[in-house]
């Protein structure tokens, strides 16, 4: 049960930086459990982070 539960928080993580790199908006986290949201939101927030400074092509 456990891997299953890390499995998905990898990947809301996943698919919230995938969002954030290709410049989507915070308000589409397709996500409605608080937990989930939260590793989107983090994900997001890492790829926004990393194309404010250059990190990543647009």
């Amino acid at each position: 049960m456990k891997r299953q539960k890390r499995d998905k928080m990898e990947r809301a993580f996943s698919r919230g930086f995938q969002a954030g790199l290709s410049g989507r908006s915070r308000e589409d986290c397709p996500y409605q459990s608080v937990d989930i949201k939260m590793q989107w939101l983090g994900g997001w927030r890492e790829a926004i982070d990393g194309r404010s400074v250059g990190l990543f092509n647009k």
